[in-house]
């Protein structure tokens, strides 16, 4: 594990010089982006947060250091500059600190790319990443932020390639070389490339078994593969390696959880899913949020009695309803409105996303207009028990909900809705095409006992209506 931070000499020589003459405030930049890269936090330092306050103590004019702080915010999706005064007076600031100091290119550019991200052009930010790569590929943090940003674009194939670009660049003994196996293994699992991520993830693992991006990539080949046993042991096995990656420790748990929910072990998956709701309560993460509320609906699909604990995750919610910082979050949010049976809630929040897309201007408010709103009247419409509507709502938005971002797994959700709506439906035309996504589903992963049970009652109400 990097841990020995390096000073403003040491980023020289690395071709990355850093605008400042505080080597407090570079080796804790280095802190910072390590821990970022690596989702834990280093008590050696105090944490991420810490590292953070004390790089812009150390250098309240670095820049870069401001870029990293800014640049974090917006990246956790939890806060916007419309959300938060505190953020955009960070972006103000350091724009304005941009004009007036004497910084390189390339700090120049992650400036101007932080803004775009901030103003919601998160494509155009993404690029001006991949154009500070071009000259300088071993920039980490350029890289992690326009990998980022593709996966909340669904962009999968940039992810993929962002990364095999850079790879003969780097090294072994540059620092944090290893992460960038399981980063790339994500994005050639997200191009069903499986084989090949997982030798990449593996790879990452010998390297360092900590490294808990390499083990997620992992429980996505054994995902889409329909290999839960192998999943549940492999998780298991490791456990002790990737727990202590607070930041994603929760999203691997939830993999976890659907590997149980496959193979109809509804109890485990309870289990974590209460064990997720208390890790989101604690953090306020919004993956930990959203990893609630996918998880919940999910196993409410299956038929799982969930209890009260809807309330509990519309609470961890409650806050964000009119955030609309990305459309995946919003739907997943609005889950929680529903699950909790509030009805005003969900009515303010789909007329905060009509305003919101209306007057504002960006990558979300295109995807809200384009799908977000839609795909969200569909969840309303089948929690009212219109699943006729919901259906008509959902199926033409199929081949487009990849663009709200998220992995191929969790969008799996909606997959999923759009089967039980169709099966719930009324029409016969809308059962016929429940059994037409059910063979694609069998044929692109044949080990799925989920798909097997919803193909037999997918046979039921065939028969019955006939």
């Amino acid at each position: 594990m990097h841990c020995q931070w390096r000073d403003c000499k040491e980023w020289l020589d690395s071709g990355l010089p850093l605008s400042t003459t505080s080597n407090e405030a570079v080796k804790m930049y280095d802190a910072v982006v390590t821990q970022y890269v690596s989702w834990y936090d280093n008590d050696s330092v105090g944490g991420m947060e810490k590292s953070v306050e004390t790089m812009m103590a150390a250098d309240p004019q670095f820049v870069m250091g401001s870029v990293l702080a800014n640049g974090l915010d917006l990246i956790a999706t939890g806060q916007s500059i419309y959300t938060s005064a505190d953020l955009k007076k960070g972006v103000d600031d350091l724009v304005k600190l941009a004009t007036t100091s004497n910084i390189s290119q390339r700090e120049r550019q992650h400036v101007d790319a932080v803004k775009l991200f901030a103003d919601g052009d998160m494509l155009r930010a993404a690029n001006k990443w991949e154009d500070i790569l071009l000259d300088h590929p071993t920039d980490m943090l350029a890289l992690k932020f326009a990998h980022d940003s593709y996966f909340y674009l669904g962009q999968g194939p940039q992810m993929r390639d962002s990364i095999a670009r850079v790879l003969p660049h780097w090294k072994p003994t540059i620092p944090l070389y290893s992460y960038l196996m399981g980063m790339h293994s994500f994005g050639l699992v997200e191009t069903n490339l499986y084989d090949q991520a997982e030798k990449v993830a593996k790879k990452g693992l010998e390297l360092n078994p900590r490294d808990a991006w390499s083990t997620h990539s992992m429980c996505h080949v054994l995902e889409m593969g329909g290999r839960q046993v192998e999943g549940i042991s492999f998780l298991k096995g490791t456990e002790s390696d990737w727990a202590s990656c607070g930041y994603l420790a929760p999203h691997n748990y939830w993999h976890w959880a659907l590997y149980h929910t496959e193979r109809t072990e509804y109890e485990s998956a309870l289990g974590i899913l209460d064990d997720i709701i208390s890790r989101g309560k604690a953090s306020g993460a919004m993956l930990d949020i959203v990893d609630a509320c996918s998880l919940i609906y999910r196993l409410e699909m299956e038929g799982v009695k969930t209890g009260d604990r809807w309330n509990d995750v519309y609470e961890m919610c409650r806050s964000h309803t009119s955030d609309h910082i990305l459309v995946f979050n919003d739907v997943h949010i609005l889950m929680s409105c529903l699950g909790a049976k509030n009805k005003e809630a969900t009515i303010k929040m789909m007329e905060s996303m009509k305003q919101f897309v209306s007057e504002k201007v960006g990558t979300q408010s295109d995807l809200g207009k384009e799908v977000g709103i839609q795909l969200c009247a569909a969840f309303i419409a089948a929690d009212e028990g219109d699943y006729a509507k919901a259906v008509d709502l959902v199926h033409p938005l199929r081949y487009k909900i990849v663009t709200i971002g998220g992995s191929n797994a969790q969008r799996d959700l909606f997959n999923l809705f759009l089967i039980h709506a169709a099966l719930n439906s009324p029409k016969k035309e809308h059962h016929c095409l429940a059994r037409s996504l059910l063979a694609e589903r069998k044929a692109f992963k044949e080990n799925a006992p989920m798909t097997d049970r919803l193909m037999a009652k997918a046979l039921a109400v065939h028969q019955s209506s006939n």
